[in-house]
C-alpha cells in the first residue's frame, strides 16, 4: 500500500480522499491555491503545498506545479478527485514517466472513453446499444446537415471531448442546423480546446441511468448497480437516486452486463462510470462513460455497502478486487441532493461569498459530505457545489422522507443555496410518483411558484 497520496483536488472530494486515506493509514500532501489556504481539506491533511494563484489554470490546471509539489512531498501515488485533471491522459501519463502511481485507470483508457466518438465505437464492438448518429467526429457543415436530415430531427450535436452540457445543442429543425453546429463547435473549442463535434438523435422524454463499475488490473470487473441521474438542469445533475424507480430488475441486470463488457472491451481498471439514456418504453442507449469518481458516487456507497475511494487506491496499489458480483446487493434506497452556492429564486444565479452560520443536518440515515463551516468564504473561481446531502431508506418513500426532514434542518446563511428548491421538489407529486424524465426541473419551475421553495 501506498506512504502518501498527493490529492490533486479541493472542497469536499479532497475530503473524501484524505478520509479513505486515514482508514487506510496513508499520509496525505494536500496542494492548494492562495484563495484556498483556509479550506478544510488544508488543515485536515498531513502537509500541504500552495501551488499558485486563485485561478484553476493557474493551480490546479497545472499539471508541472502539481509534480513539482508531489516530488518535494515524495508521494507514492496522486489521487485527481473528479474534474481539474481527473480525466486528462497526458497527466496521467506524466504521472507514470515520474514513477508515481496514478489513482485512476490507465492513460490509455482515459484517452479512449474521454472522447466520445470512440467510446461510441467501443460500446458498439461491445455489443451495446448506442443513440443512432453519426460514426464519430464530423467537422464539416454540410456533412454534418445531410447526417441530420437523414436522422430526422430533433437532433443533438455534441462536442467529441466535452461534458456538463458544454458543446451541446439541441436542433428541432433543419433551418436552424447550421447556427446550431457553428455555436457549438465554437463552445467546444472555447472550453475543450477541441472543436470537435457528432451528432445524435435526440430521445424524447428520455431517463439519465448511470452503472458504476470497479475494475482491478488483473481484469476483473463488476457494478455497483444504477443511479438515476435525471434531475438536472442545463445538463448539469441536481439530484440523484439509486436504485431507479424506473428499471425493471431485468432491465437492470441487462445494463449492467452492459456497461461491464464496455469497460473489458477497453482494459478498463479502478472506479468508473457508464452513462445511458433510457427512453419510455425501457430501450436503452449508451451515451458514454466517465473515466473517474463521479460527484455521487456515494449514492452508490449507501446502497451496496461498498468504499469505492478506498477501492480505488486498493486497485491502485495492484491489489485484487475481491467483490464477487452474485454476491453484491442492493441494501437501501438513497437519495442525494446536491447543494449548490445558488438562488433558485433568481434563475440559479451563484452566490459566492461568506457563510455566516452553518449547521449540518445529522440522525439515521443521513450524510452530509462537504468542506464548508461557519466563517468559511465560498470563493467565485470554482463550482458552486458546497455539499451533497444523502439520505437512505428501507424504501423509496422513507428515503424522500428522510430527505425532507434533513433539508428542513440543513441551515446555511449568509450566501443563497439550493436547499430552497431540493425541499420543493422533494414535496412534488411527480417527484414522487417516480415517473419524470430530465425534463422534470424545466416542467417543475414552470409549474411551481418560487414562494413554494420557502415552505
Amino acid at each position: 500500500m501506498f506512504e502518501k497520496v498527493l490529492i490533486a483536488n479541493r472542497g469536499e472530494v479532497a475530503l473524501r480522499v484524505i478520509r479513505a486515506c486515514r482508514e487506510l493509514g496513508i499520509k496525505v500532501l494536500a496542494v492548494y491555491s492562495e484563495v484556498d489556504e483556509q479550506s478544510l481539506h488544508v488543515q485536515l491533511a498531513d502537509e500541504a503545498i500552495c501551488i499558485g494563484p486563485a485561478e484553476a489554470f493557474t493551480s490546479y490546471l497545472r499539471s508541472d506545479r502539481i509534480l513539482s509539489a508531489a516530488e518535494v512531498g515524495n508521494v507514492d501515488a496522486i489521487h485527481p478527485g473528479y474534474g481539474f485533471l481527473a480525466e486528462n491522459s497526458t497527466f496521467a501519463e506524466q504521472c507514470k514517466d515520474c514513477n508515481i502511481s496514478f489513482i485512476g485507470p490507465s492513460p490509455e483508457s482515459i484517452a479512449n472513453v474521454g472522447n466520445k466518438s470512440i467510446a461510441k465505437i467501443i460500446a458498439k464492438q461491445a455489443k451495446v446499444p448506442t443513440v443512432p448518429g453519426s460514426d464519430g467526429v464530423v467537422d464539416d457543415e454540410n456533412e454534418a446537415k445531410k447526417i441530420a436530415d437523414s436522422i430526422g430531427y430533433p437532433v443533438l450535436i455534441k462536442a467529441a471531448a466535452g461534458g456538463g452540457g458544454k458543446g451541446m445543442r439541441l436542433v428541432n429543425n433543419s433551418v436552424s442546423f447550421g447556427k446550431e453546429y457553428r455555436v457549438a463547435r465554437s463552445e467546444a473549442e472555447k472550453s475543450f480546446g477541441n472543436g470537435s463535434v457528432y451528432i445524435e438523435k435526440y430521445i424524447e422524454e428520455p431517463r439519465h441511468i448511470e452503472i458504476q463499475i470497479l475494475g482491478d488490473k488483473h481484469g476483473k470487473i463488476i457494478h455497483l448497480f444504477e443511479r438515476d441521474c435525471s434531475i438536472q438542469r442545463r445538463y448539469q445533475k441536481l439530484i440523484e437516486e439509486a436504485p431507479s424507480p424506473f428499471l425493471t430488475p431485468r432491465l437492470r441486470g441487462e445494463m449492467g452486463r452492459a456497461a461491464v463488457r464496455i469497460a473489458e472491451k477497453c482494459g478498463y481498471y479502478s472506479a468508473g462510470t457508464v452513462e445511458f439514456i433510457v427512453d419510455k418504453y425501457g430501450n436503452y442507449y449508451f451515451i458514454e462513460m466517465n473515466s473517474r469518481l463521479q460527484v455521487e458516487h456515494g449514492v452508490s456507497e449507501e446502497i451496496s455497502g461498498v468504499d469505492i475511494v478506498k477501492w480505488q487506491l486498493l486497485i491502485a496499489a495492484g491489489e485484487h478486487l475481491t467483490l464477487e458480483q452474485k454476491k453484491l446487493k442492493i441494501l437501501r434506497h438513497a437519495i442525494e441532493c446536491r447543494i449548490n452556492a445558488e438562488d433558485p429564486m433568481h434563475n440559479f444565479a451563484p452566490c459566492p461569498g461568506e457563510i455566516s452560520f452553518c449547521y449540518a443536518p445529522g440522525g439515521y440515515g443521513v450524510r452530509v459530505d462537504s468542506h464548508v463551516y461557519s466563517g468559511y468564504r465560498i470563493p467565485q473561481y470554482y463550482d458552486s457545489l458546497i455539499a451533497k446531502l444523502i439520505t437512505t431508506g428501507t424504501t423509496r418513500e422513507v428515503a424522500i422522507d428522510a430527505m425532507y426532514r434533513a433539508l428542513r434542518e440543513y441551515i446555511i446563511r449568509g450566501v443563497n443555496t439550493t436547499i430552497p428548491f431540493s425541499r420543493a421538489v422533494m414535496l412534488d407529486k411527480g417527484f414522487r410518483s417516480g415517473n419524470f424524465s430530465t425534463k422534470f426541473v424545466d416542467e417543475f419551475l414552470a409549474r411551481t411558484p418560487v414562494e413554494r421553495f420557502a415552505l
